[in-house]
């Protein structure tokens, strides 16, 4: 015999449909961040980005919720529907934005429409299930409002299981495409446990077989890509990218990719070039050496180095005569891994050396701490900052008056600092608010740039506490150089007019203007 829909449901019935609502929750949130890992990702992310996601998310839920209205005499069959849906266009949002990111060179118009669906469909549950939770009750005010505390007590829950299952579990195990993926098929599970053993009290028997049916069929349908899903971002990748992959890991920080064509090797991170050993040494060079050319000619003895985790800034010290001790603290352990692996050559296996000690942890929390066993007793003769452009938030924190404030902390009295700082001509406001960062820090600084064919006129801030800025020079027993000499390096202070100095506010954690420099670029 065929239940009406209007049968009531049973307390039992009731724990069960919860138990849907906080896997259906989780399932909504990984979506949604989802979404912002793919913003990162794909096109820097930022504060911008993670706003409008979040505001367009949260609009669409109420969105949903009104559109689903009329639609609530028929809650049983329509929950399935809204989660078959979910199931697929959550599923498939990673696989899609990354292909099209890939092959059409346009993301934003998927992200977008990715985040007014999601956010649309997950607004329609709560009606839904609330309207399911009160079948067959004669609701008063004290009712209703103990069963939307034990809808929101199981939706906030499987929030917060989805918001830790993300980041710790999905994303380093699974990767963004086949996480999402996986994150569907709970979601079509869990619909399916509803549908079997609750909204069949509720539904038709034509009705539970068509919805059980749409359910199978989505199912199987992520179960492919699923399956396909190394395939698909492996081929969309590599659309990406003008050379061969032949290293690629996708951590919690970020995505490394290096290349290789010919005896041109190239490492990105989230898309953007960090080095081509065709001309790396011109960095490399001009970076390192300038920040060991210390006053009354004493050479450094320990150097610190704020990420750099490729080992070629390390490779250079080494080479240096008398450094006998080199920290290097990097964020992210899979940039070490690569650097003692694919990048080996390139680096000279500088990060298994001896002197080198190699700390895994976050810069600006490193300095925050005392770390007697790591720093000399007198600071360290020079510190190396070989950060990637803050063009992010988290990244920007490292570009602030603050930062170099502990900086300062690590020196020795007669420590130099230098700082990789962007270019002067491709983004010279940014370079500019760096050397004034540094300033407003108590530093006096000596800004020089060089030329470097991959990435073109580079810039760096070679600074020291106090009122006397360092001429930039070179160690007296400097080993043989490719590229930088007294000739190069004193002309790599001259600015011309188009890049000449600029007064700017610093950039500080409570305003990070130098990431929103990045986002202009050349003006």
């Amino acid at each position: 015999m065929t239940a009406t829909p209007e049968a009531p449901v049973s307390i039992r019935w009731r724990a069960l449909l919860l138990a849907a609502v906080a896997a259906c929750a989780a399932c909504g949130i990984v979506y949604e961040l989802a979404l912002l890992t793919l913003s990162a990702s794909l096109n820097g992310g930022g504060i911008v980005a993670t706003s409008l996601i979040v505001a367009g998310y949260i609009a669409a839920l109420g969105v949903g919720a009104l559109v689903v209205k009329p639609l609530l005499r028929h809650a049983g069959i329509v929950f399935v529907a809204v989660e078959t849906m979910l199931g697929i266009v959550g599923g498939l949002s990673a696989a899609a934005l990354y292909a099209v990111f890939a092959f059409l060179d346009g993301s934003t118009w998927v992200l977008a429409l990715g985040t007014a669906l999601i956010g649309g469909l997950v607004g329609a549950e709560v009606p839904l299930l609330m309207t399911l939770l009160q079948r067959g009750r004669t609701a008063g005010p004290t009712d209703s409002g103990r069963t939307l505390a034990n809808l929101n007590a199981a939706d906030y829950l499987g929030a917060l299981v989805g918001g830790l299952v993300w980041p710790f579990v999905l994303l380093p195990q699974l990767g963004m495409i086949r996480g999402a993926a996986a994150t569907g098929i709970i979601n079509l599970v869990a619909a399916a446990i509803v549908a079997m053993f609750l909204l069949r009290r509720v539904i038709s028997a034509a009705q539970l077989a068509t919805a059980l049916g749409a359910l199978a069929t989505a199912l199987v349908l992520l179960l492919v890509l699923l399956v396909g899903a190394h395939d698909i971002e492996t081929t969309s990748r590599q659309r990406l990218y003008a050379d061969p992959i032949i290293a690629y890991r996708h951590t919690p920080y970020q995505e490394i990719v290096v290349t290789r064509r010919g005896n041109d090797t190239r490492l990105y991170l989230d898309g953007g070039l960090q080095f081509s050993t065709r001309d790396e040494y011109r960095y490399t060079e001009s970076l390192v050496y300038p920040a060991l050319g210390r006053a009354g000619g004493e050479g450094a003895h320990s150097v610190l180095i704020l990420g750099g985790g490729d080992g070629l800034a390390a490779r250079e010290l080494l080479r240096q005569n008398g450094i006998d001790k080199i920290v290097q603290v990097e964020l992210d352990p899979a940039v070490i891994e690569v650097a003692r692996t694919t990048l080996r050559d390139a680096n000279a296996g500088a990060l298994d050396n001896p002197r080198v000690c190699v700390v895994i942890d976050d810069a600006m929390r490193w300095l925050r701490a005392a770390h007697p066993e790591l720093r000399p007793p007198g600071g360290f003769d020079a510190v190396i900052v070989d950060l990637p452009d803050p063009d992010t938030p988290v990244l920007g924190r490292l570009y602030s008056t603050e930062f170099y404030a502990l900086v300062a902390h690590a020196l020795s009295p007669t420590g130099l600092v230098v700082v990789q700082a962007g270019s002067p001509f491709s983004t010279p406001i940014a370079f500019w608010r760096t050397v004034s960062t540094l300033r407003s820090a108590g530093y006096a600084v000596s800004p020089y740039h060089v030329h470097v064919p991959t990435f073109g006129d580079w810039g760096f801030a070679l600074a020291r506490p106090g009122v006397t800025a360092p001429i930039p020079t070179l160690p007296a027993d400097a080993p043989p150089l490719r590229y930088l000499n007294p000739q190069v390096l004193q002309a790599a202070t001259v600015f011309s007019d188009d890049i000449a100095p600029r007064p700017l506010e610093p950039s500080t954690l409570d305003n990070p203007r130098i990431v929103e420099d990045m986002r202009h670029g050349y003006d």
